[in-house]
């Protein structure tokens, strides 16, 4: 899919003879800050229907080396567009020119982040390094586009350690068709937005904007800083014009135009659906077309056809065995037809923060296409991108949040899923022998479902050897001398993931005298919870989650349980700890419930979150002693 990353930028001339000494940055900017935004200027003019045209300049004070990366010098672009006027200048610190440069010194390089297979979307991009900080890039161009049916929203900057002196985006609208623009306030009041507007010409402007520092649990940026949305009401992308009054009339346009002209089945297809043999409920036939389209097929990247939004024909990806998330999708859709069964194109804004689309502010969005299947018992949703995801399971970047569910009759915003606690549950089961020498050794049986089963599925892509490496970093809180994962089972029809380890990991107890001390959870997130008492903004927990374990200790002979903590239960409003202990002769008994609540929280209940979990490692570190017989 075409994600529009377009800066607000200006035309340069606005600054001509400027050169920004780092100097002049005020104080405030500076904190928390690794590059300022000084100049952040755009001008678009829409001339007509197909016809947009963009003038950015945006000058950027790089403080430090963390601020490399963000103030990348690159202008993305779709095949037809025209590009001019590029020009780059740096200075250094106060403001002496270092060099310049010009279109041709940039490089031409697919979009997309993971490397395309095959793209009509392009970037342009500038590689800058230098010996010295601060220094300032000063970077201006122009670029006409056909497709107005992206407007990029306007927001001060995406990214945390990054302020902004001033930031300016004006639209001429010469073409007779409407614009709708929409203010989003930020709820924490850390930024507004000015706005004027005399009818054809609008400009939204923001100034000195402190950088957004990048501390425990912060919630997106979207989620903080304030947005400005825009779109046409008529539009064009690839010569194809629709009208964007409302969900429904665009949602007509988009499955004309991007969904049902490439649905079309061919006799291959109807042989793989026959060769089948589906029989049983429809969620039955559904999991045996979608586990067989897992079988045979994997997932490249492919950005062609309209404005990298038009999925490639089933055809090619049956014959082909790969296809993007749209191909893939389009494809099970297809087949799904083939066997009678409806099915819903569904786009959707994919991320570990789950932003949804706005009802009442009808645009062209989302980076990610999933399927949903409408039945009697609710609705299947299909990742189709894995081949290992289990079926009618969605990851923690897709759920809890709205999708975009094309239909012959307009586009419909559905929720996807949005898991309990006890959903996301990790399930823990560890027999555990104490030796004298301080070391233990056991085995362990683990179980996860909901998020935690996403977070333990790249286990099922690895190769035995790197199983191994990979669960002992993911439980590095003991000291192993050996361990050997067994039984690795990826459930499929059940979204649970099993395996077994057993293992041997020294420097477990202290020797006191006599005595033996160790603490009462062996596998446990040993995070370091500080408290912050100059909190400036809101906390998020992003998913809730369940642990259960059931810890047996078996302890060595000629040694007694002497000291065993109490009982703990810990209730908050951000979750609820339980640990209790029961002797049994030569074993000990220990379980430990942990839930955490999802959550956007206020900053001043930050230190709150923060004791509680202090508590629950307290919990997790008591310790039990064994005497010497």
């Amino acid at each position: 899919m075409k994600i529009l990353i377009l800066g607000a930028l200006s035309t340069a001339s606005l600054y001509f003879a400027q050169t920004y000494p780092a100097s002049a940055i005020p104080e405030n900017l500076k904190k928390n800050a690794d590059v300022v935004i000084r100049k952040n200027f755009t001008t678009i003019q829409i001339n007509k229907i197909d016809e947009i045209k963009y003038q950015y300049n945006k000058v950027i004070t790089v403080l430090n080396k963390d601020g490399d990366d963000k103030a990348p010098v690159y202008i993305p672009y779709e095949k037809g567009d025209h590009i001019s006027d590029v020009k780059v200048t740096i200075y250094d610190e106060s403001g002496k020119k270092v060099k310049s440069f010009s279109k041709s010194d940039f490089g031409d390089f697919a979009n997309n982040s993971q490397g395309t297979f095959y793209s009509d979307s392009r970037i342009l991009a500038l590689s800058y390094t230098s010996a010295y900080y601060p220094y300032t890039i000063d970077f201006s161009y122009q670029i006409t586009d056909e497709n107005t049916i992206f407007i990029p929203g306007f927001m001060p900057f995406y990214s945390q350690n990054v302020s902004l002196e001033e930031a300016q985006f004006k639209i001429i609208n010469t073409s007779g068709i409407d614009l709708k623009t929409k203010i989003y306030p930020s709820k924490y009041n850390y930024a507004t937005v000015s706005e004027s507007d005399n009818g054809k010409e609008k400009i939204y402007s923001y100034k000195n904007v402190p950088a957004v520092d990048d501390v425990q649990m912060l919630p997106e940026p979207e989620k903080i800083l304030p947005k400005v949305s825009f779109a046409l009401t008529k539009f064009n992308l690839e010569g194809k014009k629709g009208d964007l009054n409302n969900w429904t009339d665009f949602g007509t346009w988009y499955y004309n135009n991007l969904v049902e002209p490439v649905s079309v089945s061919t006799p291959a297809i109807k042989a793989e659906i026959a060769a089948l043999k589906l029989e049983g409920s429809t969620e039955e036939k559904v999991k045996k077309i979608y586990q067989y389209m897992q079988s045979k097929t994997r997932y490249i990247f492919v950005a062609l056809g309209i404005g990298g939004w038009l999925p490639m024909l089933p055809d090619e990806v049956q014959k082909k065995g790969y296809g993007d998330c749209k191909g893939l999708t389009n494809y099970m859709k297809t087949m799904l037809n083939e066997a009678g069964i409806p099915s819903y194109y569904c786009v959707i804004n994919s991320g570990s923060s789950d932003i949804s689309f706005d009802p009442e502010f009808p645009s062209m969005g989302g980076n990610h296409a999933i399927l949903m299947v409408p039945t009697d018992k609710g609705n299947i949703w299909l990742e189709n991108t894995s081949q290992q995801i289990a079926f009618n399971h969605l990851s923690y970047s897709t759920t809890d949040r709205n999708v975009l569910a094309v239909t012959k009759k307009g586009i419909e915003l559905i929720n996807t899923p949005s898991y309990t606690a006890d959903q996301n549950k990790e399930k823990q089961t560890l027999k555990i022998n104490l030796a004298e020498d301080n070391s233990i050794s056991g085995e362990i049986q683990f179980a996860y479902t909901g998020s935690q089963y996403d977070s333990n599925l790249p286990f099922a892509y690895l190769a035995p050897k790197e199983r191994i490496e990979a669960v002992k970093k993911r439980f590095d809180v003991l000291n192993f001398e050996k361990a050997e994962m067994k039984n690795l089972v990826n459930d499929k029809d059940n979204a649970v993931i099993t395996f077994g380890l057993d293992f041997k990991a020294g420097n477990y107890s202290k020797t006191a005298g006599n005595n033996l001390i160790f603490r009462a959870v062996p596998i446990f997130t040993n995070n370091f919870y500080k408290t912050d008492e100059n909190r400036e903004l809101p906390f998020e927990i992003g998913q809730s989650f369940q642990d259960e374990y059931e810890i047996d200790f078996a302890i060595p002979k000629n040694y007694k349980i002497d000291e065993i903590p109490q009982n703990l239960q810990i209730n908050s409003e951000f979750g609820t700890y339980k640990l209790t202990f029961v002797k049994n002769g030569e074993s000990l008994k220990v379980t430990r419930f942990i839930k955490i609540n999802k959550g956007l929280f206020p900053k001043e209940k930050y230190n709150d979150y923060i004791s509680f979990r202090k508590k629950t490692l307290n919990g997790d570190n008591a310790k039990i002693l064994l005497t010497k017989i």
